[in-house]
């Protein structure tokens, strides 16, 4: 069912450093054509970091580890394209249909590949008001189940932030702030929560995945990267936009893994595009802490220098 790139393949049969990227970033995340660009320049970023890019999706009856450009071009343009989480993954394959990978789809392929990174913008987790529709992503339980570290810019600011992190700390999953003491809120470098652990460096982050893994401690780790500062916007300022558009996603009565797609939209719209800026942004720099982190990882696991 595996799929590679000759790229991915090769660096996978050599033990060279590899890192997974999304789909549905590209087919539900952003709009074209700033999907398709931001896609290739990620990939590009992170082959200018020492490894190797791994876009995932599925695409008739296969899980792709590795696109090619008409397969990104796919996936940035038609929008007939499913998103797919854990519940929706064999349904898709089986069927052979066109399936963009959220952050636990794109977990599972990684882990079935045996790739130990993964970049995103910001993982799912318990949606606000969440004690009442228990709304709460399939993000979390992957993270609880699959060794895969997760390169983030913390959890999407739409979510409740400190309920998600009471959820990731009961099921045991390390949340580590990359060069940050405090929980970012993707958007905003803010949140008023703290992470587990602080770490500096990509090689104590992966001296931290190598000993979780080698304790037989399953499950992944949640990399918090700060969008950079230039890039970053006002917490407060956020926040009146995103009760904004809860408001209106409650109105029109929109569920299900149809509402982060229309609170992004909507937060773009309702910051002029800013918001749609700082998405690129992060996204760009978790590609670049995350190669580095993969290439550490691979340093440590094959005792290469």
């Amino acid at each position: 069912m595996l799929s590679y790139t000759e790229e991915v393949k090769h660096a996978l049969e050599n033990n060279l450093p590899v890192v997974a990227l999304e789909t549905t970033i590209i087919s539900h995340g952003m709009p074209y054509p700033q999907n398709i660009e931001t896609a290739k320049r990620v990939e590009k970023m992170i082959r200018a970091n020492g490894a190797v890019p791994a876009t995932i999706g599925i695409m008739n009856g296969k899980i792709k580890i590795g696109l090619t450009e008409q397969e990104l071009q796919e996936f940035a343009t038609n929008p007939s394209v499913e998103k797919v989480s854990r519940r929706d993954f064999a349904y898709i394959l089986a069927t052979g249909k066109t399936g963009a990978t959220t952050v636990a789809g794109t977990m599972i392929a990684a882990g079935l590949a045996g790739i130990k990174v993964f970049a995103t913008g910001g993982i799912g987790g318990v949606h606000r008001e969440g004690e009442i529709t228990w709304d709460v992503s399939a993000d979390l339980t992957e993270l609880a189940q699959t060794d895969v570290a997760v390169v983030c810019a913390g959890a999407k600011s739409i979510l409740d932030i400190g309920r998600t992190l009471e959820y990731l700390e009961t099921h045991g999953v390390p949340v580590v702030g990359y060069r940050c003491g405090e929980f970012p809120s993707f958007y905003s470098r803010e949140s008023g929560y703290q992470v587990d652990f602080r770490l500096d460096t990509p090689e104590e982050i992966a001296s931290l995945m190598q000993t979780k893994w080698q304790l037989g401690l399953k499950g992944g780790l949640v990399i918090a990267n700060p969008v950079p500062e230039a890039d970053a916007l006002d917490h407060n300022e956020i926040e009146q936009v995103i009760k904004q558009a809860l408001q209106e996603a409650k109105t029109k009565n929109i569920t299900g893994k149809k509402v982060t797609p229309f609170l992004l939209e909507k937060v773009k719209q309702l910051t002029g595009g800013k918001s749609l800026e700082t998405n690129i942004s992060l996204v760009k720099h978790n590609a670049e802490v995350a190669a580095k982190i993969a290439a550490a990882f691979c340093r440590k696991h094959t005792g290469r220098i």
